[in-house]
């Protein structure tokens, strides 16, 4: 009897610390922020497709996603991502003009809670001849 007891007070208390730990709100949970392209000929155009999950308890809204560069163009996605639901965001990185070790970034900005003013993925190439 005392086993259980233990058990059922053991199950209530880490259910009640487990829920004061989630984040209330939208988060947006990558499975990775950074993608390296590794050598890519000038000229060539590359795409990456990042993932992520809003993990938060609340819609999750986009407001803008920015390149830090023209040469880095994203494809649609999704603006609004209800709790639970998985997403992608699809950058095209065109080499053109470019030489050398190129590091670019993408700002997104949303509701979702961070420790920073917003999300940043990076991706980076090595343009050859």
């Amino acid at each position: 009897m005392k086993k259980i007891i233990l058990l059922i007070l053991g199950i209530v208390f880490s259910t009640v610390i487990f829920a004061q730990t989630m984040v209330k709100g939208p988060v947006m949970t990558f499975d990775a922020k950074s993608h390296d392209f590794g050598d890519v000929k000038a000229g060539e155009k590359v795409t990456h497709t990042f993932k992520y999950k809003n993990t938060g308890t609340d819609t999750l809204k986009i407001d803008n996603v920015v390149s830090s560069c023209g040469c880095t163009v994203l494809q649609e996605y999704a603006k609004i991502v209800p709790p639970g639901v998985s997403a992608t965001i699809t950058v095209v990185f065109d080499s053109t003009g470019k030489m050398g070790v190129v590091n670019k970034t993408l700002t997104i900005l949303s509701n979702a809670v961070t420790t920073e003013p917003a999300e940043f993925l990076n991706i980076r190439v090595n343009v050859i001849p």
